[in-house]
């Protein structure tokens, strides 16, 4: 697996698609192609438009191969998504989008069947979060369709299948709030044998097993070579760990920013996870459990910023820090680690733009640090993705911790796990700035500031 260099990274967010081209010599990525990734919101219920992605993937895979060879593919996406598909490999039913309210409907009767937090770390999350409850819904709604089911397949291994025709399962996806495995056993929950799902499960196969090459048609669609190698792939949050696991010494933690701003704790202090804050046990390429916290922090911001400047001035900062200006949780409600508080503005009168810009930034910051605090990190923190060039939330989450944060240098943290997956050898990582907790006390009486308030919320 060695002689692997150029790998293509299928990366489909929540919000953005990407297909990232990564050198593994020199652990980077030296292209990028990028969509909106928006959800139908049409019959029979709002969905994922699989088929515009899949154009999209096989445009980007051909003209990434025009300028440098591809190698092989890997694939990472986001969580809490699945697929049924039947014997020719069709869907029988559309790809659900987490975010629709539907299985709620369901919710005294997924309540009474799903396994409890020990079993599988996952909490009881709303919506379309538990992956479970989708299809338990489904299963409800729509019987003969879902009876025509050959196969429970998860995101990731949707997108291998119709690359190299071949039925998996993996378990970063799987161990992601599903209800579906238990990460302590390495098996699936009791509730898949309960609901009699077990003969739809594929096989589960490690991560970075070369599933097939990829099919005949699609390697004459791209101009890629017949034989190029499809690997199984992984939930996104956990490839931006991979790096780590194979190089870092524990303690430490990791970051993984996008739609989701996910925590995770490797080597931390032992701590009971409480799942009515968002915490969770996700399950790691190696097949190992990890504390895990998540927010909506990537959707926050977005919404937080829509049509306003993402700058600010060193003064505008400053005066921030001086007259403690907050925004409290939260924005997003219904996860996080506050997920049942209202969103309020403390000491905002007559904010300028960027001065609201800084605010939102400690805020995510913030949060994050609250996240971190209920797994146990310790060590450094590395944060990956977008937010990892916003100066002001790593500084502010280095206040928080008081302890170093990396700021890693690529542009999507995804992208450079995932292609791991297709070498053995284990890269240099953790190459970025690190930002040691601000000398001035400001920021630390900021800090104090907000969490007071937010005790004061409770």
């Amino acid at each position: 697996m060695n002689a692997l260099r150029h790998i293509a990274v299928v990366d489909i967010g929540k919000t953005n698609a990407k297909v990232a081209l990564a050198d593994l010599t020199t652990s980077s990525e030296i292209a990028l192609r990028h969509t909106a990734n928006a959800p139908l919101r049409q019959a029979p219920y709002p969905h994922h438009d699989v088929e515009a992605l899949w154009t999209f993937i096989l445009n980007s895979l051909a003209s990434l191969n025009r300028e440098q060879r591809i190698d092989a593919i890997s694939i990472t996406t986001h969580g809490a998504t699945g697929v049924l598909v039947d014997a020719s490999g069709e869907l029988v039913l559309p790809v659900l989008d987490y975010e629709f309210d539907g299985p709620d409907r369901l919710t005294a009767e997924y309540d009474a069947v799903r396994p409890p937090f020990a079993e599988t770390g996952t909490p009881r999350l709303p919506v379309g979060l538990n992956l479970g409850a989708q299809f338990f819904w489904q299963q409800r709604m729509f019987p003969a369709e879902f009876a025509r089911a050959k196969a429970m397949l998860m995101y990731p291994q949707y997108w291998a299948l119709r690359l190299t025709g071949v039925a998996a399962n993996e378990v970063t996806s799987l161990g992601c709030h599903t209800d579906l495995w238990s990460p302590g056993k390495s098996e699936f929950s009791s509730m898949v044998d309960a609901l009699g799902w077990r003969h739809l499960m594929a096989p589960v196969r490690p991560a970075r097993e070369r599933l097939g090459p990829i099919l005949p048609p699609l390697a004459r669609r791209t101009g890629l070579d017949p034989q190029t190698p499809v690997l199984c792939g992984l939930h996104d949050s956990n490839a931006s760990l991979l790096p780590h696991l194979l190089s870092d010494i524990a303690p430490f933690s990791v970051v993984s920013t996008g739609t989701w701003v996910v925590s995770m704790a490797v080597g931390g202090r032992e701590i009971t996870l409480d799942p009515a804050r968002d915490t969770l046990v996700n399950v790691n390429a190696l097949g190992h459990p990890v504390p895990s916290a998540r927010f909506m922090g990537g959707r926050e911001f977005s919404l937080l910023t829509a049509d306003k400047p993402q700058d600010c001035s060193g003064s505008e900062v400053l005066a921030v820090l001086a007259r403690k200006t907050l925004l409290l949780p939260s924005t997003q409600q219904g996860s996080g680690p506050f997920p049942h508080h209202a969103a309020a503005w403390l000491n905002a009168d007559g904010m300028s733009k960027g001065e609201r810009f800084a605010v939102i930034s400690f805020y995510l910051a913030l949060m994050t640090a609250a996240c971190l605090d209920l797994i146990g990190a310790e060590g450094p923190t590395t944060v990956e993705g977008p937010f990892a060039r916003n100066r002001l939330f790593v500084g502010m989450l280095a206040a928080a911790t008081t302890r170093t944060v990396i700021a890693s240098e690529a542009a999507t943290g995804t992208s450079i796990g995932a292609a791991l997956l297709a070498t053995d050898q284990v890269a240099m990582h953790g190459r970025g700035e690190r930002i040691e907790p601000p000398a001035d006390p400001a920021w630390a009486g900021y800090v104090s500031a907000w969490r007071a308030a937010v005790d004061a919320q409770a």
